[in-house]
């Protein structure tokens, strides 16, 4: 390959602002969040559109040159970050917007624009996108997608597969598939989408999504409840469910947590005491007196049988956003913690409570200098665990063997929501069996067989791929 002749030929398609490299990457930030090292790549690549996007793939695949793919650098997994040799093909130009369907209810955006931009745009036309992120307003939507992203909502909305009705991928060879259906019922053959929807980038570039939105709450609740026990947590959501229709997000928070988090943002705590459990409760609805009785009438009866030991329930905007700040305090403690491990994880409901007793009595012994800290979107399963400041790169390695070992044995996944990327690749196998292996690797060599797109990521190597 002559990196030269490539640069040229790229430069010709994309335009010279369109192609940077050397010194011209000083003081750009190329690393997402994980922590990981991040290679100087060769160059990196900015095209404006999605034609110009496909014609960089084609260049890149003909020259053989590896290409990662760079969204809005949120991910804890270390998929974005270049390795030694690699192109950055990044999306950030790729910010329009095409106009709302008013009546439908759908939005066709690039994969540039991100979630926080989504949401204050379709909000003046009376719609909400759903999926919502603390990194909100960095991720972009085509990560989110490439990703699969979950949030805080996934409890009544799904994750980013659901809000997803079609997309637009550049396929390796830069193939450019147009699948933007604006409608949800389509069974015309393969749905094509759902292959590139959670694959990391490792089989096509997201260029444009096609998105289901939804109409637009006049209302919302937010409640922080203390609570004695995982068991009462559980309790609490089965009676959320079946009394709140307007039920969004269940978020739990672990004593350890929540007291860290407070420190980490410098909170008044909300609540007197100390509590085993905390759970952060939203409802979204269209009628503010309806849902303010139905929250009120769910805790008085919870508070009484001895579910719940205390709430608030927030009075105001700003009082939501404080107690929301809270639960998303782990931005602040991922820095304050580092080195650390930080864990997304499923675990079965009914195991969650015996597995994170377990896990941290186990950790607590084994790592005592460590902090160990739980919190979760209990309402579907993922719970997420951070621990440190790691000693190193050995311990560090310690700690993961052992989470992921106990993920698999209680039959959950080793990622819930953040993808593998390079961090969880040695740990795929607690996950997913041989066969399934082999057939994600069957299909990364039918799609990408000169091996070019997010190499190394997922796994390691695929048949017929070159040694990464």
């Amino acid at each position: 390959m002559n990196l030269d002749s490539l640069l040229g030929e790229l430069r010709l398609g994309l335009g010279d602002a369109a192609v940077l490299c050397g010194d011209e990457l000083h003081g750009r930030a190329l690393a997402d969040w994980s922590g990981i090292a991040a290679a100087a790549p060769s160059a990196l690549l900015q095209p404006s559109s999605p034609e110009g996007v496909s014609l960089a793939l084609r260049l890149c695949e003909r020259h053989g040159q590896r290409v990662v793919v760079s969204g809005g650098l949120t991910g804890l997994a270390g998929g974005a970050n270049p390795q030694a040799g690699e192109v950055v093909l990044s999306l950030s130009k790729l910010t329009r917007i095409e106009p709302i369907d008013e009546v439908g209810g759908t939005i066709v955006v690039q994969a540039g624009v991100t979630l926080q931009q989504l949401h204050e745009h379709v909000m003046a036309f009376g719609w909400s996108f759903p999926l919502d992120l603390g990194a909100r307003g960095s991720c972009q939507l085509g990560g989110n997608a490439a990703t699969n992203a979950g949030g805080n909502r996934v409890v009544r909305f799904g994750m980013m597969r659901e809000q997803v009705l079609g997309l637009e991928v550049a396929l390796p060879d830069g193939t450019l598939l147009t699948m933007l259906d604006r409608v949800v019922k389509n069974n015309a053959g393969f749905d094509l989408k759902h292959l590139f929807i959670g694959s990391e980038g490792t089989l096509g570039v997201i260029t444009r999504l096609s998105l289901a939105l939804v109409p637009l709450a006049l209302s919302s609740q937010t409640v922080l409840c203390a609570l004695p026990s995982f068991d009462a947590a559980t309790r609490l959501l089965q009676r959320a469910r079946q009394r709140l229709p307007g039920l969004s997000s269940f978020e739990l928070m672990w004593d350890n947590y929540f007291q860290a988090a407070l420190d980490a943002v410098g909170a008044t705590p909300p609540l007197t005491g100390r509590y085993p459990v905390y759970a952060l409760i939203e409802t979204l609805g269209a009628d503010e007196p309806t849902s303010a009785v139905g929250v009120e009438s769910l805790l008085e009866a919870c508070i009484e049988d001895g579910t719940v030991d205390d709430a608030v329930i927030a009075q105001s905007l700003d009082q939501a956003q404080s107690l929301w700040e809270i639960r998303e305090a782990i931005g602040e403690l991922l820095s304050k913690f580092k080195p650390h491990v930080a864990f997304d994880v499923s675990v079965p409901l009914s195991h969650m409570g015996g597995f994170v007793e377990a896990a941290i009595a186990d950790l607590e012994t084994r790592y005592p200098d460590l902090q160990h800290l739980c919190f979760g979107h209990l309402g579907d399963c993922n719970l997420h665990l951070l621990s440190g400041p790691c000693r190193d790169d050995a311990q560090m390695l310690e700690i993961e063997e052992l989470i992921y070992a106990a993920v698999g044995r209680a039959g959950g996944s080793i990622s819930a929501e953040h993808g593998i990327g390079v961090v969880k690749r040695p740990f795929l196998h607690h996950s997913r069996d041989e066969a399934q292996i082999a057939l994600m690797g069957r299909l990364k060599h039918a799609l990408d067989p000169a091996g070019i797109l997010n190499a190394g990521r997922v796994f390691e190597s695929f048949p017929g791929a070159h040694s990464v």
